[in-house]
């Protein structure tokens, strides 16, 4: 069988444009094709860096020496093909690029994707030396998604939101009738894993601390349009947090309503409706104040329509 191999042991120098960047983030990058799991297994014994081991949260800093054992692996098949394609770009310069992130559409590959919109990017822009994601959005969730193209950007978008320095807002139709103007959420979440394999969130004092403030945007007989303010970015935060206080977004596969999905499905609503709207903050290299919009996608513009139609 063909291989792939580094038959010795590789020496590196991290520079300015990799600092900051995790150890494992870093060697899935350097070493494609080689399988995360073994990436793992040798950042558990064979990495060195400064001489010393590190653990795979490390970040690593310009100046920093890296010793990347010998690897033998398996050639891995030829990868599937990946579409170069760009999206409705709503904001770019030297440092960042916004997208309108289409439903259905994952950020990433993996977990049984092949490739998302990073990978596409990345094709259609064979020139761009970083593009890399900001932030995720779910797979099926719509609306504004920021990649950074220089890696000083990036960090520095990372600070701006554990700061608190960003105003993400989603919009989100619910089933029921919300009453409050203004509402402040503040329920912990807990990730765990279903006997089936998948990725879930719920309700549970011992989670993670989790705040969602919802503004009331207009009411119609058993909807309810919101604007959820992201105070804080867990797995599913929204849509877990409507589920819990029995407002399930409208669409929602995992946390909603499933008979309602399906006469949802014949009303002409087929997926979640949940849209990044709107992201603020100040321009991580020119601290230019910048606010990018998504408009609402069609397909659930359209679905708003009918609503009001019949109201």
């Amino acid at each position: 069988m063909n291989s792939l191999s580094k038959e010795s042991v590789t020496w590196m120098e991290i520079d300015a444009e990799s600092a900051g960047q995790r150890i494992d983030n870093f060697l899935f990058r350097h070493l494609k094709g080689v399988p995360k799991s073994h990436v793992y297994r040798i950042l558990r014994g064979e990495v060195r860096v400064n001489k010393k081991r590190i653990d795979q949260t490390y970040r690593l800093q310009a100046g920093d020496v890296l010793r990347i054992p010998p690897i033998r692996v398996a050639e891995r098949p030829e990868a599937e093909y990946i579409p170069a394609s760009e999206f409705p770009i709503l904001f770019e310069d030297d440092a960042l690029l916004a997208v309108d992130k289409p439903a259905g559409t994952a950020v990433h590959g993996g977990s049984g994707v092949s490739f998302g919109v990073i990978e596409q990017l990345r094709h259609a822009r064979p020139q761009a030396k970083f593009l890399e994601l900001v932030h995720r959005l779910d797979r099926e969730t719509s609306g504004v998604l920021l990649v950074a193209k220089k890696r000083s950007a990036l960090t520095a978008m990372h600070e701006i939101m554990r700061e608190g320095n960003s105003d993400k807002r989603y919009l989100a139709l619910v089933l029921g009738q919300w009453q409050n103007a203004r509402q402040h959420v503040k329920l912990p979440l807990h990730k765990f894993d279903t006997p089936q394999g998948e990725k879930r969130v719920m309700v549970r004092e011992d989670g993670q601390q989790a705040h969602t403030i919802f503004n009331l945007q207009k009411n119609w007989p058993g909807f309810s349009l919101l604007e959820a303010e992201l105070k804080t970015g867990r797995t599913h935060q929204i849509r877990v947090h409507l589920s819990h206080l029995g407002f399930p977004i409208a669409g929602d596969s995992k946390y909603g309503d499933f008979a309602r999905n399906k006469e949802l499905m014949k009303q002409g609503l087929k997926r979640m409706f949940l849209h990044a709207h709107s992201i603020s903050f100040n321009h991580p290299l020119t601290q230019e104040a910048l606010r990018i919009v998504a408009p609402l996608a069609p397909e659930l513009q359209k679905f708003l329509d009918r609503l009001d139609q019949n109201a």
